[in-house]
């Protein structure tokens, strides 16, 4: 299969962001992705997508989508990332249930995953919980199990721990949000088919004190963080409209799986449901028949702690490049990775399950 690496979850200055698409996207070559997609608040931005390349050759896609809410509600939450539907969401978001905006999206041809589905508030600063609320309803593809700048705000607690963790945020950010692995296991267990999906939520706003003017969470630092992790059985053909097609099938699938790029380069993480004879069955989003006799098998690019978790319960644990399970019941199967940098354990990998039946 084809790895690709992109992030899908950022903003320009169409809505909150500081950056143009242009700027958006050469930040992402710098970091070495594959693709990024963009989504502006409540808009759908269009005449901007396709290959963008740098004076050296190298390029990236970009893709467009809408991080659509309802502006009207108080507190501003269940926000919903929109991709592949090609046409605004906004007008469907607006003083609606958000099952009346999921409902738009699925019949526009989109999937959609809830951002920021658990989201802290930070009361000395002003800035309000962006969690998910409405937790009734049906058709939405995943969640975002990881999102950088959300994950910031438990670190904002003071002044002096704002002050802390601005200026040494890569040293001091672990994983995700606990509760939110917690959240997606009860869901998992519930019998749901829930992907997850990983992202900056960069918007590259310029910070004033005084005189002084300083860009804290560039688009660049942020694209070098947690990112989602794209298998393809075809590699990339050069047609953005075909291209983004696969990519975001593939995504709505949960063919993929999210990484963090600081503790070392998880491309080649690796999950799979693998017969005797070593022919693979099923990988990230796929499923084991009933009958089927199955080995679960994680691989690791390097020697990492990985952990293999069915519907919230640690199944098998060990240290090394690969770890295999030979599953005795049905249920939601997934794979973690974890590894030290900068003297602590950080998570460096988290796969989309593999439902036995």
């Amino acid at each position: 299969m084809y790895e690709y690496v992109g992030n899908l979850h950022a903003h320009t200055t169409y809505s909150d962001g500081a950056g143009t698409h242009a700027v958006v996207a050469a930040a992402a070559i710098r970091a070495g992705l594959d693709f990024v997609l963009t989504t502006d608040h409540n808009v759908l931005v269009q005449g901007v997508e396709g290959y963008y390349r740098n004076p050296d050759g190298r390029q990236v896609l970009l893709l467009t989508g809408e991080e659509a809410h309802d502006m009207q509600r108080d507190p501003q939450r269940n926000h919903l990332l929109v991709y592949g539907a090609h046409e605004e969401m906004a007008p469907a978001a607006q003083n609606r249930p958000p099952q009346r905006l999921l409902d738009a999206v699925n019949a526009a041809g989109g999937c959609a995953f809830l951002a920021h589905p658990i989201d802290r508030a930070v009361p000395w600063l002003g800035e309000g919980s962006y969690s998910w609320e409405d937790w009734d309803l049906q058709g939405y593809a995943g969640i975002e199990l990881w999102n950088t700048m959300s994950s910031l705000k438990p670190l904002l607690a003071t002044p002096f721990s704002t002050a802390v963790a601005v200026f040494d945020f890569p040293g001091r950010l672990a994983g995700p949000d606990p509760d939110i692995l917690a959240l997606w296991d009860r869901l998992l267990a519930e019998g749901r088919r829930v992907s997850a999906v990983g992202n900056s939520d960069a918007h590259a706003t310029p910070m004033r004190a005084g005189p002084l003017k300083r860009v804290i969470f560039p688009y660049e630092m942020l694209f070098r963080m947690v990112n989602t992790h794209v298998l393809l059985e075809h590699p990339l053909t050069g047609d953005w409209r075909a291209d983004g097609g696969a990519l975001l099938e593939a995504v709505g699938r949960g063919r993929s799986f999210v990484g963090y790029g600081l503790p070392g380069d998880p491309r080649g993480f690796h999950f799979e449901a693998r017969t005797e004879s070593g022919e693979t069955l099923a990988t990230f989003g796929g499923d084991v028949r009933p009958g089927q006799t199955a080995e679960l098998r994680i691989s690791a690019p390097a020697p990492a702690r990985l952990r293999l978790i069915r519907q919230g319960e640690v199944v098998k644990e060990g240290y090394g490049t690969a770890l295999t399970y030979r599953p005795s019941q049905p249920g939601a199967y997934r794979a973690e990775a974890w590894r030290a940098y900068r003297g602590r354990e950080r998570g460096w990998a988290f796969s989309n399950p593999i439902y036995v039946r």
